[in-house]
């Protein structure tokens, strides 16, 4: 018997999209004697392998026990982003004064018509990720419920069997449990909860500094929640580049988040006043009082309940499923892509392994996960976008390299813009114009970095870029300075004096 997944709150948006991704009075198909492909999870990776798979011609089974769309569009991407929207809007009205703009004072913000409009836009979007669209134009045969392997060659779900000749699991990741004494009595959220909020919390504690914890604290913060963020680390974003990572902390400093750095935290309890976060800053006893408490830090993938260990498909709790650079599992007939086996956790890694592992599966493909060139963006304001290996990656590895950076001080549009606080900054193998990777830290960051991707993808150097023609006032003009001061480098002394030689010669 399967378990219908709760949506809350229950208005008419969560019910359309309930209706799509997960319709409560859904009969499961007669299966097919044998699939071609059976996909196991219905989140980006398992959408994209079973659209694909089809596509071609194969006979699909795509197999969801919670919601089709997975975290994307659920919990994740979708949801977080409009939440950001808004709260942007919060940070421009914040240096409109500065830009010549007399704000009115008492600008409020009417949390509860955010959190609509996130429900709103979530369930319009929810139609590519439905049940009827999957099987009535892409042909594929949706079986809600759990998918546990029963045999080499076979999986129930909701008492039915499906055989198949190949299977991926792409069963995802959830927010992972922190072991902290009084917290789960205390109650907390996490980003597959807090999206069911209608009542902003006056006071938010955000444990964690990561990527959620950090886009989270701030949007919350500029939305009229009290913040404080807690990390145990010295900075945000331990594993960004740490100059990007000083701007953005800079930027949520000035937004009002409270930042409690090199803090651990001990134990929740509740009181009168609210939930008590204690903990230790340096070796100081210190406590907070919220209203929420949000846990941002890490995901686990989800190998539970799938019976693994009967098909030979070996498992880390904490690393997921095991595969090799063709991601297919120990069992020679079963792949894996996404979140469940894959250390970089994007919705868009997650969807150029599927296209990985279709291949693979059914066409003796011999694609390698490694060979991909995956950026990435932080959503922050400014947001950080990286691609590639990091200066101190390089080093480890015993590649020397040359760093050109570029703020966006320098940048026209930036001033214009009066977002001047960010750079560019790209590394090259030493001596060539090779790039090896780029961090970008500017308001829309994310939209920049595929340039530097493209460039990598192409085998273009840092040279070439200089060749590109910008449009003028651009921000994205701060990758071609950076490029440009590497041709600058070029001109050595010695070079100097041939192109002195030459005018001379010559004129």
């Amino acid at each position: 018997m399967r378990t219908l997944p709760e949506v809350n709150p229950k208005d008419d948006y969560n019910q359309t999209l309930l209706a799509n991704v997960h319709p409560p009075e859904r009969v499961n198909p007669t299966p097919a004697p044998c699939y071609h492909l059976v996909v196991v999870g219905a989140g980006t990776a398992g959408l994209v392998t079973a659209a694909a798979a089809a596509g071609l011609g194969a006979r699909v089974a795509l197999v969801e026990r919670n919601l089709m769309g997975g975290d994307c569009l659920n919990v994740g991407c979708v949801p977080s982003k409009v939440l950001i929207r808004s709260s942007r809007i919060l940070g421009e009205l914040q240096v409109a004064d500065a830009l010549g703009v007399r704000v009115p004072k008492g600008t409020k913000v009417e949390f509860g018509k955010v959190m609509e409009r996130m429900r709103r836009i979530r369930s319009e979007i929810s139609h590519h990720d439905s049940v009827l669209r999957y099987e009535k134009e892409l042909g594929v045969d949706v079986f809600l419920g759990q998918g546990v392997f029963t045999g080499p060659d076979t999986l129930e779900v909701d008492r039915t069997t499906l055989r198949f000749k190949k299977a991926v699991i792409a069963t995802g990741a959830r927010a992972a449990e922190l072991p902290i004494e009084g917290l789960a009595e205390a109650g907390f959220l996490t980003n597959e909860t807090v999206f069911s909020l209608t009542q902003r919390p006056p006071r938010l504690g955000v444990i964690g500094a990561g990527p959620i914890g950090c886009e989270l604290a701030q949007a919350f913060q500029r939305l009229g929640s009290d913040v404080t963020l807690l990390e145990m680390g010295s900075h945000v974003l331990q594993r960004e580049d740490r100059d990007a990572a000083a701007v953005v902390q800079e930027a949520m400093f000035l937004d009002g988040v409270t930042l409690a750095l090199d803090a651990r935290v001990t134990r929740v309890e509740t009181s009168s006043e609210g939930k008590v976060i204690h903990y230790e800053a340096k070796g100081k006893p210190e406590q907070v009082v919220v209203d929420e408490i949000l846990i941002g830090i890490g995901r686990a993938p989800n190998v539970e309940g799938l019976n693994l260990e009967a098909v030979g498909v070996r498992y880390d709790l904490r690393k997921g499923v095991q595969v090799n650079d063709r991601l297919r599992t120990t069992n020679r007939r079963i792949y894996a892509a996404g979140d469940v086996c894959m250390e970089k956790k994007f919705t868009h890694a997650a969807d150029a392994a599927a296209q990985i592992v279709v291949r693979n599966a059914l066409f003796f493909g011999r694609r390698k996960l490694s060979q991909l060139v995956i950026p990435w963006c932080t959503y922050t304001d400014p947001e950080i976008a990286h691609v590639g290996m990091y200066e101190d990656e390089a080093k480890a590895r015993g590649i020397h390299v040359d760093t050109y950076v570029t703020p966006l001080s320098a940048v026209d549009r930036a001033k214009a813009d009066g977002e001047e606080e960010g750079f560019a900054k790209i590394h090259v193998r030493k001596g060539s114009d090779k790039i090896l990777g780029a961090t970008i830290v500017a308001r829309h960051a994310g939209e920049m970095i595929s340039e530097v991707t493209l460039a990598m993808v192409g085998g273009l150097g840092l040279s070439k870029v200089f060749e590109v023609i910008h449009p003028y006032p651009t921000q994205a003009m701060v990758i071609k300075a950076s490029a440009g001061a590497y041709l600058r480098s070029r001109l050595t002394p010695r070079v100097k004096r041939l192109f002195e030689l030459w005018f001379r010669l010559t004129g």
